[in-house]
């Protein structure tokens, strides 16, 4: 959407059908590249996609007067955010083994905990918390990686969520894969399965990292991947130890090493990528590999500080996540928006690195790239999927307003969303649910983990 193209109206009277929704008044960000904020803007909603963006006198005509409305007066206009990186289902586990060194916190606890809690009903119930939250906090899309993953996308359908559900992958028995000699069959079977499943979900695979997986089950993966083809998830050098683990083990660090075996392509997405040298960042970048930033967790686990900065300067496309809610502890991208721009201008002492825009722009337009739907969403434009949010700005902490989007990164959290819409449909409306019911869905997950 470039110049005129923003107020470009196509009346709805003189015989056109309504829109089915109109988005009226407030701060507009397009998140497109060079587009300024539109103030007192008005969107037009219709089948699911955005129709027409203008000005109040843009909608005057008399097949305005009965359209349903969303009122974001004191509100921005933006589009929905997209968590590049999460495990929903892991709101179970919330605060379970919080002050531990990443492996300790993993392998002591995490793994035996799923091993004993996790099965289809549990992931069911976890992951319609995480939509809850989610929905409550700005996300309208989201990319996931897990166990029992039929429930996952189950609960998403349920909520009404965009998302890229992918099921785990990993050489030890895990829930639901308890001979993992079948964990590739296992995967292959859920991505045939869910391939056409719905316009907002996509499967795809996640192999858990390059030390858990070996060799021939990331070769095998791909080949899944690239046949379906389905988006491929990995973390990726999320901790020195795992660095050194594999580097006693074959001789190369983690990002030559899956270059060596051919594991690098477009349709890799890397999360975490902490611990990289310039020779890896480079073969990122060459290999069209997209990363994945993910700083509350990294921080709460000690993993280390992201070289986001250098990333983004070897043409990287780097999205946010939260990882899960056991390694955080929430799904708020609002929260992870500015740990993100803190922590980078800390860790390189430039206080320019990872401006209030930039990183907007990864939760919304370079998130939507990472899943291949840049041409959807991750922007309001004429004719692209109505995924939309409106922050309430009618709160003392988001006042005065100078620049919406520092005021959005730095200043709002999830609680000020006041309405989400994905596709055109209204997920929540006055920070009421409208897919969802919030008291149900906690008490079931109280049930499952008042023993624990």
């Amino acid at each position: 959407m470039k110049g005129d193209d923003i107020h470009s109206i196509d009346g709805a009277g003189r015989g056109q059908i309504p829109p089915d929704l109109l988005i009226q008044g407030g701060t507009l960000l397009s998140m497109v590249e060079g587009e300024p904020p539109l103030m007192n803007a008005v969107l037009s909603i219709k089948d699911g996609r955005i129709e027409k963006i203008g000005a109040e006198e843009d909608f005057t005509d008399p097949g305005y007067r009965h359209v349903d409305r969303i009122d974001a007066t004191r509100g921005i206009i933006l589009p929905g955010l997209v968590n590049a990186h999460t495990h929903i289902a892991m709101t179970l586990f919330r605060g379970y083994a919080d002050d531990l060194p990443l492996k300790t916190w993993l392998f002591e606890k995490i793994f035996p905990l799923e091993a004993q809690v996790l099965n289809p009903r549990t992931v069911y119930r976890g992951a319609l918390l995480g939509c809850l939250e989610m929905i409550a906090s700005g996300t309208t899309c989201f990319m996931d990686g897990y166990f029992f993953q039929d429930e996952t996308i189950r609960a998403t359908h349920e909520a009404g969520l965009r998302a890229l559900i992918a099921q785990g992958v990993i050489d030890f028995p895990a829930p639901g894969v308890p001979d993992p000699r079948e964990n590739l069959n296992i995967a292959t079977d859920f991505v045939k399965k869910w391939e056409h499943f719905s316009e907002l979900i996509q499967p795809g695979l996640f192999c858990h990292s390059p030390v858990t997986c070996s060799r021939e089950t990331l070769t095998r993966a791909l080949e899944v991947s690239l046949e379906g083809p389905a988006l491929l998830q990995i973390h990726l050098s999320e901790t020195l130890e795992e660095v050194q683990t594999l580097m006693e083990k074959t001789g190369r660090r983690p990002v030559r090493y899956l270059q060596d075996i051919g594991f690098l392509n477009p349709c890799l997405v890397a999360a975490h990528a902490v611990h990289l040298d310039d020779e890896e960042i480079a073969l990122l970048s060459e290999r069209g590999v997209k990363v994945v930033h993910v700083p509350e967790s990294n921080m709460k686990l000690s993993a280390g500080i992201a070289p986001v900065k250098k990333m983004m300067e070897a043409g990287l496309a780097i999205g946010i996540g939260t990882d899960g809610s056991a390694s955080n502890n929430d799904l708020d991208l609002f929260l992870e928006m500015d740990t993100a721009a803190k922590l980078g201008k800390v860790s390189t002492m430039d206080p320019v690195c990872l401006n209030a825009r930039e990183v907007l722009t990864m939760a919304t337009a370079v998130g939507a790239s990472l899943l291949g739907l840049e041409n959807e969403i991750g922007t309001l434009e004429k004719g692209k999927r109505a995924d939309i949010i409106v922050v309430d700005l009618d709160a003392p902490h988001l006042r005065p307003l100078y620049d919406p989007y520092s005021t959005l990164v730095y200043s709002a959290s999830g609680a000020d969303v006041k309405d989400v819409i994905v596709q055109g449909r209204v997920l929540m409306r006055d920070r009421v649910f409208m897919t969802l019911d919030p008291e149900e869905i906690m008490a079931k997950v109280k049930e499952i983990t008042g023993d624990l």
